[in-house]
């Protein structure tokens, strides 16, 4: 594992190394979140899968947009496909557990 000691400003900023910035693949917007006592950062993927797209656009143009607001409708789709899937797992998880309201893999996905 590579590591790299990085200095916090006052205003605890940090700068991510070009290596690891490059590598990870980084671009406008990471997200953080607290694990055991480390902080990860890491970068947001806003790109959907290609079969995810194909379905949304292929359903968009099924109910008759087109042009800008075939696009317009496109990205706002996109934004509600990770919460669905998260939303997805929590509820596999919790059935998986037993703790939560469905029975089978069936009744969830």
């Amino acid at each position: 594992m590579t590591t790299k000691r990085v200095s916090i400003s006052s205003k605890r900023q940090i700068t991510i190394p070009q290596k690891f910035f490059a590598l990870i693949g980084f671009e406008k917007e990471a997200e953080c979140f607290v694990k055991g006592n480390e902080l990860v950062i890491r970068p947001i993927k806003t790109a959907v899968g290609g079969e995810f797209a194909e379905q949304i656009l292929s359903d968009l143009i099924k109910q008759g947009y087109s042009g800008d607001e075939l696009l317009q409708k496109f990205k706002e789709m996109q934004k509600e496909v990770r919460p669905a899937v998260s939303a997805m797992l929590d509820d596999a998880t919790k059935a998986a557990k037993g703790i939560g309201e469905y029975e089978t893999y069936d009744d969830i996905f």
